[in-house]
């Protein structure tokens, strides 16, 4: 009966902070949508803009390192590498936002100028179909991507209110709980299926 009770009690607190989560995303969905629109247009940048060679040398140059450092990864290992970085960097987009979306803005155009010339490359190399290849491995992480960009610019308007160290206060903890009950789970599974995929070369 006990068990059965806290069963039920963490069922409706798992309901209560969902219920908070999606109430604040529907809350921040133009912001949401401005860090996809700002992702997109930089990463067709990206893809159609030629870029000086030595900058297209060093981002060629990131990508390899990246490549010899996990090539000898098995598929335990690579999740846990690509959840730990995925984690990493949502965090510092949401969360450093509080620096007036700054920080947000620039890893937005970033991101998405650095997708763009991946394309690309691939498609220079390997034709159109490569970009089929790579849609399953921004399935889960590009939305939990958005979200924490997206927060990341709501984040940074706490400073245009009334009383802005009360909405610093109800950002953090919103964001903290989108954080931890959306952004990570949608993570955990992206780093399960990325890592498959890149391990077992599917």
């Amino acid at each position: 009966m006990k068990k059965k009770k806290l069963i039920n009690r963490l069922g409706d607190e798992l309901h209560k902070r969902y219920k908070l989560c999606f109430d604040y995303l529907k809350e921040s969905k133009d912001f949401i949508w401005i860090a996809i629109g700002i992702f997109f247009f930089f990463a067709l940048i990206g893809f159609f803009v030629p870029i000086p060679e030595n900058i297209q040398n060093e981002i060629i140059s990131y990508f390899r390192k990246l490549i010899l450092q996990t090539q000898y990864y098995g598929v335990w290992e690579m999740m846990q590498f690509l959840f730990t970085n995925n984690s990493g960097a949502t965090f510092v987009g949401l969360f450093s936002g509080f620096l007036f979306g700054v920080i947000p803005f620039f890893n937005t155009v970033l991101n998405g100028f650095v997708l763009g010339f991946a394309s690309a490359f691939s498609v220079s190399g390997n034709g159109l179909v490569s970009l089929l290849r790579l849609l399953p491995h921004g399935i889960f992480e590009l939305p939990a991507v958005f979200i924490s960009l997206g927060l990341g610019f709501k984040f940074g308007s706490f400073l245009f209110f009334k009383n802005p160290q009360e909405k610093f206060k109800e950002f953090f903890i919103k964001s903290m709980n989108v954080y931890f009950f959306v952004i990570l789970p949608l993570l955990v599974i992206a780093a399960v299926i990325e890592g498959l995929l890149i391990v077992l070369s599917i």
